[in-house]
C-alpha cells in the first residue's frame, strides 16, 4: 500500500469525477497496469473501495479513475464526491486486475453507465492493437454518459432517455461475430441481459458493481471451524468468516464484501469450501485452493486458512 497524492479533480459527466493521482515526492513511476485494472482506495472516512483505472497505461507518472455518485451510496462515492479535495493523500492498493483482456479473433464490449470506465482502456488498446472490435455504451441520458465521445464509427451508443429502455442487448450480441469474447461491466440487470442472449458462458467476461442475489448452498446454515494461526473459530451460521475473525481479533484485507472484488481472497490449506463469490473461475473454485472470506463457508467440518 502507498499514499499518492490527488493531484487533479476533473468533471466528466453528471455525477462523474475523475481523479488523478500521483506520487506525492514527484516524479516517481508507479506501478505498471493494463486494462481492466482497478485500485484498492482507502479513504479518509475509513471505507476501500475499488475504482477502474480509465488513464493511459503507458503514463506511468498518474492513476486515474472515475467515480459516479452513487444514489445507494453506503459512504465511499459520496465521500468522493463531498470531502476529497486537491492535495489530499490517499492510501492506495494496487493495481489489481480481474478483469484482464485476453487474446481473441474479436470483441465485444458492453458498458452500461460507469461500468465504461475499465471498457474504455480496453477499446483504445484493442484500437492500438489494430484488433477488430465493437463497443455498445448504454446509459439512462447523455449528460450523465462519461466517455461517450471519440471512439468513432466502432461504437453505438444507448440512451434511454432517447432510445427507450431497456435496449435490445439480444439483438446486440447477435450482431457480434460468432467467435467474438464479450467483455461486460455495469448494472446486475445489463449483466444478466447479456447472459441471457449468449448462447456460450464461456465467450463471457464480466465485471460486476454490486453481488447478484445468490441461491444458498446445501451446507448454508451449517456451522463450521476455521483454523488459523494455531486459533480455532467456530463460524455461526449468519454470520461470515469475515465476521468471525473480526470478531476475535485478527484482521483480514476486504472492500466489497459482496464476493466481487477479491480483496479478502485468502489461501486454503485444508478443507472444501463451499465457494459464493463472483470471481473464481469454475475450475479455481474446483480446485479449492483459495476462497473470499466475505461470502464464502464450507462444504466440510473444518478450513484450514493461510492467515
Amino acid at each position: 500500500m502507498v499514499a499518492l497524492r490527488l493531484h487533479q479533480i476533473t468533471w466528466l459527466a453528471e455525477g462523474v469525477v475523475r481523479l488523478e493521482l500521483t506520487d506525492p515526492r514527484g516524479g516517481a513511476a508507479l506501478p505498471s497496469w493494463e486494462p481492466g485494472a482497478h485500485l484498492s482506495l482507502h479513504l479518509p472516512n475509513g471505507q476501500i473501495r475499488e475504482y477502474s483505472l480509465c488513464g493511459d497505461p503507458a503514463d506511468g507518472r498518474a492513476y486515474a479513475v472515475a467515480v459516479q455518485r452513487d444514489e445507494r451510496s453506503r459512504g465511499g462515492s459520496a465521500h468522493v464526491h463531498e470531502r476529497l479535495r486537491v492535495g489530499d493523500l490517499i492510501e492506495v492498493d494496487g493495481p489489481k486486475n480481474n478483469f484482464a483482456l485476453v487474446d481473441a479473433p474479436s470483441y465485444l464490449l458492453v458498458a452500461g453507465g460507469i461500468g465504461i470506465t475499465p471498457i474504455k482502456t480496453m477499446a483504445e488498446a484493442l484500437e492500438a492493437a489494430g484488433k477488430d472490435w465493437r463497443l455498445f455504451y448504454c446509459g439512462r441520458s447523455r449528460d450523465r454518459m462519461a466517455f461517450a465521445d471519440g471512439f468513432g464509427d466502432r461504437v453505438t451508443l444507448h440512451c434511454d432517455d432517447e432510445a427507450g429502455s431497456p435496449p435490445d442487448l439480444a439483438a446486440v450480441i447477435a450482431r457480434a461475430p460468432a467467435d467474438a469474447l464479450v467483455y461486460c461491466c455495469g448494472p446486475e440487470p445489463l449483466i444478466q441481459a447479456v447472459e441471457r442472449a449468449l448462447d456460450d458462458p464461456a465467450r463471457l467476461r464480466v465485471e460486476r458493481f454490486r453481488a447478484p442475489e445468490q441461491p444458498r448452498g446445501s451446507a448454508a446454515e451449517a456451522p463450521f471451524t476455521v483454523v488459523c494461526r494455531d486459533r480455532r473459530f467456530t463460524v455461526e451460521p449468519g454470520k461470515s468468516i469475515l465476521e468471525t475473525l473480526r470478531a476475535n481479533g485478527l484482521d483480514a484485507p476486504s472492500s466489497c464484501e459482496e464476493g466481487i472484488c477479491g480483496t479478502c481472497e485468502t489461501r486454503v490449506l485444508g478443507g472444501e469450501p463451499d465457494h459464493r463469490d463472483f470471481l473464481l473461475t469454475d475450475a479455481e473454485k474446483a480446485a479449492g485452493t483459495s476462497m473470499m472470506l466475505c461470502v464464502s463457508r464450507a462444504r466440510t467440518p473444518e478450513l484450514v486458512l493461510d492467515l
